[in-house]
């Protein structure tokens, strides 16, 4: 079993979008690339992705962030595992990751937001330590067509 992580680069967004597919995200690759353009030069972000029998099986983001009333702290932007190869470490190894991405700049916490209805990704994260801190629904408005 052959299973390693390296930062995400543009030219991964192929396989990018196909697990993003997998979760629902309906983005092109041209929309995933100039994504992943923008967060590979961004000093706040990281992402990676996970290899596993030569592969890509596997993407994190994580991103900085401070708010006015609860400080700085990182947030997996996203994270996904491809189905087929679900529950070999994967995930972890790249929630590992970017918890050291956090430490490494001194980020007090990592948080994630996950829908309600993943209740997998609710067990997945429950298991690595993570703490339900509060349930909230998201809100949005299109800003352009």
């Amino acid at each position: 079993m052959s299973l390693f992580i390296r930062e995400i680069l543009p030219e991964d967004a192929i396989a990018i979008t196909g697990l993003s597919l997998q979760l629902g995200y309906h983005v092109t690759a041209a929309g995933t690339k100039e994504n992943l353009e923008i967060i590979t030069n961004s000093i706040n972000d990281g992402a990676w992705v996970a290899f596993f029998e030569e592969k890509i099986a596997g993407w994190i983001h994580v991103f900085k962030t401070t708010r006015v009333e609860s400080g700085t702290f990182g947030e997996i932007g996203g994270l996904v595992v491809d189905e087929a190869y679900r529950r070999k470490g994967i995930g972890k190894l790249l929630v590992d990751q970017a918890k050291q991405w956090c430490i490494i700049r001194d980020i007090p916490a990592l948080r994630v937001r996950c829908n309600s209805k993943r209740t997998e990704a609710h067990i997945f994260y429950t298991s690595l330590q993570f703490h339900e801190n509060k349930e909230q629904k998201v809100f949005e408005i299109a800003l352009r067509n």
